[in-house]
């Protein structure tokens, strides 16, 4: 067993065995976490295996820690716990070779057991030390620096960008990074982070400074991603009672073969006295080089969905005080028109369990008709403690 899986075992006995700890005794330290059940069945077309109705079943175990040894330091590990064996992961290509790569970083903090018919994916994506005082926050280890402002798509997260059809990873990825963070007033900040990389074409680092004026948040973000300068401005507030947010980055390439491009994203919100939350919004990316599959493009924070436009619209509503549903659409109004579908109902069994029926549908065109590629289905209930 190598250093790496040494570690992860270690963290993962202490984080268990913390749970039969008195209450008492939890002078300085917190412990919570969630254990989910998710079903899924898929009916999909995927290059190679053609049209299929398969499942998708795993369990989902998250065991968060943080230790609070005085006023100025905190220590955080966060582990992730997937037991896979449904046919998803047997029978889509690549499907074990992205868990090597989703959600590790440089380090290498993950186990993976691999077997016939079952896999088991446990990773640290959270394990850093941060240290606080007077207006300086100094932050380093794997940790998610969150640059975004938007809820669905941030041009901003050069980071660790994430996709809105990833919906069971609320916590988002993290990096092994190092973050400084120095507050120039009571809503300002200025904020410099870098990512540890083996690799120089792999750097990503940036400034990001922070203000208020005329009651909006501004924030001005001067970096480089990888291979690109990157230059972004957000702001959010409201018109009225209307929340409006926008965020966007140019990237300039510095690789010949590669263009410049820009993304956009700007949108709407209103809340209503009785739950009621509607939302909207609209984004545009440049890229001439963009993969048309839903489902598996190249994520990046300049290219957060396959599509040159893109406009989302969603509703919230609550249908009575343990359950509540939402809606959103995703159409872009691009070749083949596709539209992305995502009902979902959540229903409360007790104070502190959930049950979710999540549907997630593509609906295309390939010039001669209109058609579902794609439609899924997910049953999860989750325990949270």
């Amino acid at each position: 067993m190598n250093s790496q899986k040494i570690v992860i075992v270690i963290i993962s006995l202490l984080l268990s065995s913390s749970l039969f700890a008195q209450e008492e005794q939890q002078k300085n330290w917190v412990l919570t976490g969630y254990a989910k059940s998710m079903q899924g069945i898929f009916n999909t077309e995927f290059p190679g295996i053609g049209n299929a109705v398969f499942t998708d079943n795993f369990l989902h175990n998250r065991l968060n820690f943080k230790w609070y040894p005085n006023n100025n330091w905190t220590f955080k590990a966060e582990l992730r716990n997937r037991f896979f064996f449904g046919e998803l992961s047997r029978i889509v290509p690549n499907f074990k070779e992205s868990l090597k790569d989703g959600g590790n970083d440089v380090l290498n903090l993950q186990l993976l057991n691999i077997g016939d018919k079952v896999i088991l994916h446990s990773i640290l994506d959270r394990l850093y030390g941060e240290y606080s005082k007077d207006n300086w926050e100094v932050r380093l280890g794997r940790q998610r620096i969150n640059w975004g402002i938007n809820t669905v798509w941030n041009p901003h997260d050069i980071f660790n960008a994430f996709s809105f059809t990833d919906f069971d990873y609320e916590e988002r990825p993290g990096s092994d990074a190092i973050r400084v963070k120095y507050y120039t007033g009571f809503a300002s900040s200025v904020e410099f982070a870098a990512k540890a990389f083996d690799d120089p074409n792999k750097i990503v680092a940036g400034l990001l400074w922070k203000t208020n004026k005329w009651d909006y948040d501004f924030q001005i973000l001067a970096g480089w991603a990888q291979r690109d300068a990157v230059l972004g401005l957000g702001w959010a507030g409201n018109i009225k009672q209307i929340g409006f947010k926008g965020e966007a980055s140019t990237f300039i390439s510095t690789v010949d073969s590669i263009d410049n491009t820009f993304t956009g994203t700007i949108s709407i919100d209103y809340s209503f006295k009785k739950g009621l939350f509607l939302s909207g919004g609209l984004l545009y990316n440049a890229s001439k080089n963009v993969n048309a599959n839903l489902f598996a493009f190249e994520l990046s924070a300049r290219n957060l969905y396959p599509y040159q436009w893109s406009i989302i619209s969603s509703i919230s509503i609550p249908i009575n005080p343990i359950a509540s549903g939402s809606f959103a659409i995703i159409y872009s109004p691009v070749n083949g028109h596709p539209l992305f579908l995502n009902p979902n109902l959540t229903y409360s069994i007790a104070q502190n369990v959930d049950i979710n029926i999540i549907g997630q549908i593509l609906l295309q065109g390939d010039g001669n008709r209109y058609f579902s590629p794609t439609q899924v289905g997910y049953l999860r209930v989750k325990w949270s403690f």
